[in-house]
């Protein structure tokens, strides 16, 4: 009977029990480098600029259009400092198809707005838009650093970081002392906060002169001074608000790391470590860092965007092989994160069906929302692939749902790689705390997302 229930169901198991002590070292310097690479990736632009900087010394060359290319070549494409696309040049031909990861790499923030810097009661502010979704409440009290770029007049840009370094202020949105917020406390919590009164808090002392709006001049004279900008400058900027917490390891055991930015950068480093790690692929990989993910993907720098369908049809035209004839032969995983079962709050999952901590990468057929609204749902087939390759490569892996069916969803790029005919499956790192200023993943489910990844590179 034993054998046969052994035979017959599908049981699940702890990662840990499936590696052994030299894995378990693998595990832990996969994640050195994941936690240092977070650490400099407060915002897309640094999480590209980031990538840059290490492709480049593994002898990844910018792509020019019509630059002679043969199998082994590295290349990417830097599309406005804000997403990044990356390949090597695979022994087959682009005729049958590509190999695909694509994650995002921008994260929920607090947007300052173009008209931002404000005095009230001899307090300066800057007036802010949340980017993505946020539970506002969240980000209320907490330490704020400030990064982002500049656009002067002249055509430079300035880049801005204030509080990344330990000696560096920090800034704050402030909330009501307990004692006089009884009408506060009767809202709801999505109604305690609104989006107009996440104003962040700059400073207090005026400028040694007469006149209106000193505390304003204060700090419009410091800003500066540190990087030449007048208020008007903010008018073709793009800064933000991000939480001031360094990325650490969490729990006694240090099996889990914690910090801003896991969604969905943990993705993003594990397609870029395992780009820089195949080995002489037979088919051209290709890794994507997308930005705006978390705003629908729009724009210039998202997915639904022509920059990724322009530099793939020019791998193709340079092959002599037309662009959907390589989309309907490649393969994509969408790296993104899923959300993991928390057992605090089980009465919003389907504890059979959501991924777990330390059960590996997680698969997710489809997202979307109560009945699978806004989802590509991949095939049975796609799913049996990854079934046989992980198994062969000795990956973790578990599949993945978003919470009980009615109550909520969200996606992913998935969708928008398989309107291309792509075939597309998400996968990715379970997260705790998802999209909240400190978010909490497993060492162990980031190595092994790196694996899966790197499995579908190495596949022949």
């Amino acid at each position: 009977m034993d054998e046969l229930r052994s035979k017959l169901f599908y049981e699940q198991k702890n990662g840990y029990d499936l590696i052994d002590t030299e894995e378990r070292l693998k595990v832990e310097d996969y994640c050195k480098g994941y936690m240092d690479y977070l650490n400099r990736s407060r915002m897309e632009r640094e999480a590209v600029a980031n990538a840059i900087e290490q492709a480049e010394d593994l002898g990844f060359v910018e792509y020019v259009p019509g630059m002679a290319l043969k199998a082994g070549d590295k290349i990417y494409k830097n599309n406005r400092g804000k997403a990044l696309i990356l390949a090597v040049i695979g022994k087959k031909p682009l005729s049958e198809g590509a190999v695909i990861a694509g994650a995002h790499v921008d994260s929920p923030r607090i947007d300052l707005k173009q008209v931002t810097l404000y005095e009230q009661d001899e307090m300066a502010y800057f007036k802010t838009h949340y980017y993505g979704g946020i539970k506002k409440y969240q980000w209320v009290t907490i330490p704020l650093e400030l990064h982002g770029a500049v656009a002067l007049k002249s055509g430079e840009v300035v880049n801005v970081v204030i509080g990344r370094e330990k000696d560096e202020p920090k800034f704050v949105i402030t909330d009501l002392l307990p004692h006089l917020a009884a009408d506060q406390m009767k809202k709801t919590m999505a109604e305690g906060f609104t989006g107009e009164g996440l104003n962040i808090l700059l400073g207090s002392t005026p400028y040694a002169d007469e006149g209106k709006d000193r505390v304003k001049l204060a700090v419009m004279s410091i800003l500066n001074d540190m990087y030449g900008i007048t208020e008007e400058d903010f008018l073709s900027a793009e800064l933000a608000a991000v939480p001031a917490f360094d990325v650490c390891e969490i729990g006694l055991d240090r099996s889990l790391i914690g910090g801003y930015g896991h969604d969905d950068r943990v993705c993003a480093y594990a397609e870029l470590r395992a780009l820089f790690d195949v080995q002489d692929p037979e088919r051209t990989c290709v890794c994507i860092l997308a930005d705006k993910e978390e705003t629908g993907s729009d724009g210039v720098t998202g997915m639904q965007s022509a920059c990724f369908d322009v530099f793939m049809k020019d791998l193709c035209e340079s092959q002599g092989v037309a662009l959907r004839r390589c989309y309907e032969k490649s393969f994509c995983l969408s790296a993104d994160v899923s959300n993991a079962f928390d057992p605090l709050y089980p009465e919003v999952s389907e504890k059979r069906s959501d991924s777990k901590v330390n059960y590996g990468m997680a698969i997710c057929k489809f997202t979307g929302a109560r009945g699978k609204g806004g989802t590509s749902d991949a095939s049975a087939e796609v799913v049996a692939y990854l079934r046989r390759l992980f198994e062969r490569e000795n990956v973790v892996w578990q599949m993945a749902e978003l919470g009980k069916v009615d109550q909520g969803g969200g996606g992913t790029i998935a969708k928008y790689m398989a309107n291309r005919n792509i075939d597309t499956i998400d996968a990715g790192v379970p997260v705790l705390s998802m999209h909240a200023p400190f978010e909490v993943v497993a060492k162990f489910d980031c190595y092994m997302t790196y694996k899966g990844v790197l499995a579908a590179y190495a596949d022949k």
